[in-house]
């Protein structure tokens, strides 16, 4: 048998975990602010 694991695991927080609740709210922001980038680039250059 193995001996019982009693340290814990200290290790560095994934920025990866801390950005995926904000999801929802920041890619639909982005793409607006995206989408009006290119149609603002479309009718300057026509």
């Amino acid at each position: 048998m193995s001996a019982p694991d009693n340290h814990t695991d200290h290790h560095a927080a994934d920025p990866v975990d801390d950005v995926v609740p904000l999801m929802p709210i920041v890619l639909p922001i982005v793409g607006g602010v995206l989408m009006f980038l290119l149609a603002f680039i479309a009718v300057s250059m026509a």
